[in-house]
This record gives C-alpha cells, sequence and structure tokens, in this order.
C-alpha cells in the first residue's frame, strides 16, 4: 500500500468525521503528536513532511479490507452515541465511495471514540 492511498484514505475519514455536526475536532493521539514534533523539526532543518490527519488512524488489513480508527472531540450539546453512529456511517461511507472512485473495492470497518467533550 502506497503512502499516497494511505494519505487520502486520512484525509477522507477526517473531512467525514468533522463534517458530521456535533464533533468539534479531531483528537490527536500520542503517536500523532509525537509525528507533529518530528516533522517541526525535520521543517526546521529543510526536509519536506507529509501531512498526517490527527485523530485517525487507518491500517489496510491482511484480508484487503481497510480498518479505521476516530478519535474525536465533541460538542456537549450532542448525544455521545448519536454522534458516534454518524461519524461511523459518515466515514466507512466516505471511504468506500473513495475507493469505488478508484476502481477499488474492499471491506471497511470504522471504530470511533469520543475523547472529550467540550
Amino acid at each position: 500500500m502506497t503512502s499516497r492511498r494511505n494519505r487520502d484514505i486520512h484525509q477522507t475519514a477526517a473531512r467525514a468525521a468533522l463534517d458530521v455536526p456535533g464533533v468539534s475536532a479531531l483528537q490527536p493521539g500520542l503517536a500523532d503528536r509525537l509525528a507533529a514534533v518530528a516533522s517541526r523539526a525535520q521543517q526546521a532543518m529543510g526536509a519536506a513532511s507529509l501531512p498526517g490527519e490527527a485523530g485517525i488512524r487507518a491500517e489496510h488489513t491482511p484480508e484487503g479490507g481497510w480498518h479505521v480508527e476516530v478519535r474525536c472531540a465533541m460538542h456537549e450539546d450532542h448525544r455521545v452515541l448519536d454522534v458516534a453512529q454518524q461519524v461511523r456511517e459518515h466515514v466507512r461511507t466516505a471511504i468506500t465511495a473513495h475507493l469505488a472512485q478508484h476502481g477499488t473495492t474492499a471491506p471497511v470497518t470504522v471504530l470511533v471514540t469520543v475523547t472529550r467533550t467540550v
């Protein structure tokens, strides 16, 4: 799997998640934070860096599908369960459509974790 394809999946998932009403932000995990620090160091030294999507983790599964994890923060005036279900459906639909546009079909599973409310 190419890094370009992984980046496309990350960006597609991030856009879909952020489009859901009630989602205020994607919550970066430790790996995202470490990558951001490393990216800033690389940029200071003049190296190009690949943009990542904080709060999204996507893996190509051995069965040929995708497993995507989304960590998001949401507005407190929304029901957590409703928002999490909508995020899961929007991300799965967006990735499935993205893959179809590129001539690929693959099963997509999405796990959503609401990390905080604001």
